[in-house]
């Protein structure tokens, strides 16, 4: 059964490459004519990965500590979003730089609230 989907998947794709014809242009989006359908698709994608940190952030607050958390990881990426916000403007790209700037801005939030608890539970601890 397992070599029959896979038949059946190869023959598709087969199929479907060959339909060069069938691939939408990128015209202006129906619901914002402003904004071309890639736009629009790389603002839908850009949320996900923007906001994935935020349920760190949270917690965090939460429970107002720092334990658990890793700096690095945050440092890391936000040196990397600043170079995607960067590359978002040398192609023009609203959604890259958009996207980036806010997940910049969460990692600034982020390590901010992580010195201030780190800082915080230091003079607990001393």
């Amino acid at each position: 059964m397992y070599k029959f989907r896979l038949a059946i998947l190869f023959t598709t794709l087969l199929v479907l490459s060959g339909c060069g014809d069938l691939v939408p242009n990128d015209v202006h989006s129906l619901l914002i004519p402003s904004l071309t359908r890639s736009e629009v698709l790389g603002f839908v994608a850009g949320f996900g990965t923007t906001f994935a940190a935020v349920p760190d952030l949270l917690a965090m607050l939460k429970r107002r500590s720092s334990a658990g958390m890793n700096p690095t990881m945050a440092s890391i990426m936000g040196v990397f979003q600043i170079l995607w916000v960067y590359y978002g403007l040398l192609i023009a790209s609203r959604p890259v730089i958009v996207w980036n700037v806010i997940a910049v801005l969460i990692n600034f939030f982020t390590l901010g609230a992580y010195r201030y608890f780190a800082a915080k539970q230091g003079k607990q601890a001393s």
